[in-house]
């Protein structure tokens, strides 16, 4: 089994697929590091040699921020305006939609679970 970036790559899956599944690398990043450590895009990862996981490793940890630490970066741009209190922020705190999506109906991955009012009829036709 490959490990990169602190992530067991599946070895039955294509290397493309496999290197997915780290935190910050999807099938276009993926793509451009195969391309860049000169391996075809229809091997497996169990057929990968040692020297091929060390350059792609090697890849990763010079040209792309994955994982720790982009998830830290992450957070980091979330508290920062959350802290300034703009619009963003307050959205971030409140856990609505930031990006200006509709709220009335919809935005239940963001909202929750929808809680039911006490005492509010049902409209009937």
């Amino acid at each position: 089994m490959a490990r990169i970036a602190g992530v067991n790559i599946p070895t039955q899956k294509k290397v493309l697929v496999g290197l997915t599944y780290i935190f910050g690398i999807g099938s276009y990043h993926a793509r451009r590091i195969v391309e860049e450590a000169g391996i075809p895009e229809s091997r497996r990862v169990f057929d990968l040699t040692d020297a091929e996981v060390l350059k792609i490793r090697e890849i990763i940890d010079g040209n792309y921020k994955v994982e720790g630490d982009l998830r830290r970066e992450i957070s980091m741009n979330i508290k920062r305006v959350a802290d300034l209190g703009c619009y963003r922020g307050l959205r971030h705190r409140k856990g609505l939609p930031v990006r200006g999506q509709r709220t009335h109906t919809n935005a239940r991955t963001r909202k929750g679970k929808a809680v039911p009012i006490a005492g509010k009829k049902i409209a009937t036709r």
